[in-house]
């Protein structure tokens, strides 16, 4: 499930650092509470059917501010877009929907998205803790508030990113990632983050990570899929490529998107994909793979050191 490749831009604004007031952030921590074959890890969820006008929260009543300073996905706003949530929390253990809108420059909902990589909003929810893990595709009503299906999420502070690119304005083009903090009420228990590794297992498939990328540097990442110890060739595309991976800064919930190099050619996707990986800040990050077998989302995690 990797997805196309992303403009300069959007990485030049993914590198820059974020800030102490997201540290604190880890200190409510959560794991995991979906029915994933991975502790500590949710697979993505699907969306449903976008809601009526008439059922959608107003732009008025969308609250709460939650700046942030800009680059690396942890900030609200960024030329004069804006995220906003009607909710401060969500359910415990439940499944829930997230809802949210994106004001323009001139402060009304912004309801015109180019696609990306199959999808108008690309849609993640990560614990503070980096174990609970979400990748949906929300809906949009008629007056631009997006519904965003959340599979359970377990206690704890969870940040949400908003990936999109507007499709007119003076913007249009541009790619943006904004978030936002929800709390899930009740006892969060910590869950420390694996060490780093370079590989990992999920749904019986072996995912192998080879590459050591420095701070701030463009690197090639090499992931190799195999299953029972024999080359998985037949990963099918999804959302244009045949693979997406994403990660999270461990102590700030940093984001970026690594890039796929490995050209689409049917479902014979694997054993190896290649990656454009750019990670701009030295530690562990969290690496979310997702790919497609036979019609099935997998979703593979490890802990990735960067020098």
């Amino acid at each position: 499930m990797f997805v196309s490749s992303r403009s300069t831009l959007r990485r030049r604004a993914l590198a820059a650092a974020g800030t102490a007031a997201a540290l604190a952030l880890t200190l409510a921590a959560c794991g995991s509470s979906g029915d994933s074959s991975m502790p500590g890890m949710d697979h993505g969820a699907k969306s449903s059917a976008s809601a009526s006008a008439s059922a959608s929260p107003s732009m008025g009543d969308m609250t709460g501010m939650d700046h942030m300073a800009a680059g690396n996905g942890l900030s609200d706003t960024q030329d004069g877009y804006r995220l906003t949530n009607r909710d401060a929390s969500l359910p415990t253990d439940k499944q829930s929907a997230y809802r949210f809108a994106v004001t323009g420059p001139d402060g009304k909902p912004v309801t015109d998205f180019a696609l990306d990589q199959t999808k108008r909003m690309h849609f993640y929810a990560i614990c503070s803790d980096l174990t609970g893990f979400q990748h949906v595709h929300p809906t949009m009503a008629a007056d631009g508030t997006w519904s965003a299906d959340l599979a359970s999420p377990a206690p704890g502070s969870w940040r949400m990113f908003a990936s999109f690119t507007p499709d007119s304005g003076s913007s249009k083009g541009k790619d943006f990632v904004l978030s936002r903090t929800v709390t899930v009420p009740g006892k969060a228990a910590k869950t420390p983050l694996p060490a780093a590794a370079d590989s990992t297992e999920v749904d019986g498939y072996d995912v192998t990570v080879k590459g050591k990328p420095m701070a701030g540097m463009a690197h090639p990442l090499t992931v190799t899929v195999t299953k029972d110890g024999k080359p998985v060739t037949d990963l099918q595309p999804y959302l244009d490529t045949y693979a997406h991976l994403t990660a999270f800064h461990e102590g700030d919930q940093a984001f970026a998107h690594l890039h796929p190099t490995t050209k689409v050619n049917g479902d014979h996707g694997g054993p190896e994909l290649s990656f454009h990986a750019e990670l701009p800040t030295a530690g562990n990050w969290r690496l979310f793979l997702q790919f497609q077998t036979a019609g099935k989302l997998h979703t593979a995690a490890l802990t990735l050191n960067v020098g």
